[in-house]
């Protein structure tokens, strides 16, 4: 098994479909076929073998799938690296790995290597991928996905998309994170369908992708729907081409999935997974009763769970199955504090089920806030906040508290030219919630702070001077 084989495989049957869509122009399946060839024989010239590890520190440029490839099909291990990590980043990155070298330099890819067609056997078990995970607890972690682990995650994705080789993917998702690597890049490639590349999300940038290529499917995290549907000139693009829209990597706000479907004409399917579950665990099957603000069922050969749960039914979603990755690379302690011996990974986030099965992601488990004694989930007051027409994101956060333990923020950032003051807002929400649950700072910015793949960190935010003692 090689997840490389899905490339080789398409380029035979789908030769001249474009594979890449880019400002370069298209790159066809049979080109990218051959350009990984390339870079796998390159890799080999320079006494690489099965196994070695390989960053890859590429924005969404055609040179990411080139290399991404060329490395699986040698029997490499491919570390990808986001392109803006600092030096230091850079050295614990490759330092953990091991990397042999990192490929980081697109004007050099492929390069004029002697091509190495073949694509190495490897077995199921063995490490194809490692994804560091994003270290909100610490430094960050290897985790192995193992080639079963992405060939079966792509079937999957493939089953629940009906992907097919006319489609035409939005590649906005960062292709060095599992969302877009796994849904956008190997789900292409997988059935001969095209990848068109963003390198940056701009939200004018997406919807005049989407007019020009015919995008059929839309892969994203919340603050780009939200952006896409704040966008002034929104009515001037041609988007009916889209027939389905995905949505992960967090909680998407039911205000802003409302919005969206109204606007775009186009479902929202909301997914569920982590970098550690390679990276789809559960979704609203196309097929199935939609629940708004529901992650859906598990997906096939997948099992969730919920751990310890609360008198309220909310416990700690854990995952079993396919997708669950190898363990943490050279990291035996945090393995076995992740999964336990009857292959159950703790997902670190809180949830509850229906009488149907579906999950709902109440949040994470890092982020409860603990006020007085009383359990307080963010997300709930999101979900109040979002409602208000001025708001356009939030982010409510615990601040610590000489008394309660913890007290509730929120950042908010409003709709261009939009006013609300302080007061006013939490009292909107004191109409819609517990006296314990409303935020008694609240506090407005110009944008709040973004990872990679546009997901609010809510590590980064920092409640403003002397708000933590009153």
């Amino acid at each position: 098994m090689n997840l490389a084989a899905n490339l080789t495989a398409t380029a035979l049957r789908h030769p001249t479909r474009a594979a890449l869509v880019s400002g370069a122009g298209p790159l066809t399946h049979a080109e990218l076929d051959a350009a990984s060839a390339r870079v796998a024989g390159a890799l080999r010239a320079r006494g690489l073998k099965a196994g070695d590890r390989v960053g890859v520190m590429l924005p969404n440029v055609p040179q990411f799938a080139m290399a991404y490839y060329g490395v699986l099909r040698m029997g490499g291990v491919v570390v990808p690296m986001n392109p803006l990590l600092k030096e230091r980043e850079v050295e614990h990155y490759v330092a953990d790995s091991g990397a042999a070298l990192v490929l980081d330099d697109a004007a050099a890819l492929p390069g004029e290597a002697e091509p190495d067609h073949a694509v190495v056997e490897r077995g199921e078990m063995d490490t194809a991928v490692i994804l560091y995970t994003s270290g909100t607890t610490g430094r960050p972690k290897g985790a192995e996905l193992t080639h079963r682990n992405l060939v079966r995650n792509v079937e999957v994705m493939v089953g629940l998309l009906s992907a097919g080789h006319r489609d035409v993917i939005l590649g906005a998702l960062p292709l060095f994170h599992s969302f877009g690597q796994t849904c956008g890049l190997n789900t292409a490639v997988a059935v001969g369908a095209s990848l068109a590349l963003l390198p940056r999300f701009l939200p004018a940038d997406v919807l005049e992708l989407v007019e020009r290529h015919r995008v059929t499917i839309f892969e994203g995290v919340p603050t780009m729907y939200a952006a896409l549907l704040n966008q002034p000139d929104l009515e001037g693009y041609d988007v009916s081409c889209l027939r389905v829209s995905v949505s992960g990597g967090a909680a998407l706000p039911l205000e802003i999935l409302h919005g969206f479907e109204a606007a775009f004409g186009c479902v929202i399917l909301e997914g569920y997974g982590l970098s550690e579950t390679s990276p789809v665990a559960s979704f609203n099957h196309p097929d199935g009763v939609r629940k708004p603000g529901s992650i859906g069922t598990p997906v096939d050969g997948v099992e969730m769970r919920l751990l310890d749960p609360s008198p309220e039914g909310v416990g700690e979603i854990a995952v079993r199955g396919h997708n669950v990755m190898k363990g943490y690379w050279r990291n035996p302690e945090a393995t076995e504090a992740a999964i336990d011996r009857e292959g159950w990974f703790r997902s670190g986030d809180l949830g509850r089920v229906d009488d149907d099965g579906a999950y709902f992601i109440v949040d994470r488990k890092k982020e409860l806030i603990i006020r007085g004694g009383y359990n307080v989930y963010p997300r709930e007051i999101e979900e109040v906040l979002y409602e208000h027409p001025a708001v356009r994101e939030a982010a409510v956060v615990g601040i610590p508290h000489p008394e309660l333990g913890e007290e509730i923020g929120a950042a908010v950032a409003l709709r261009a030219e939009a006013e609300v003051d302080e007061a006013s807002l939490r009292d909107f929400v004191k109409t819609e919630l517990a006296a314990y649950k409303y935020p008694r700072h609240i506090w407005f910015v110009d944008e709040l702070p973004k990872g990679p793949t546009g997901k609010i960190l809510k590590r980064a935010i920092e409640a403003p001077a002397g708000t933590a003692a009153t």
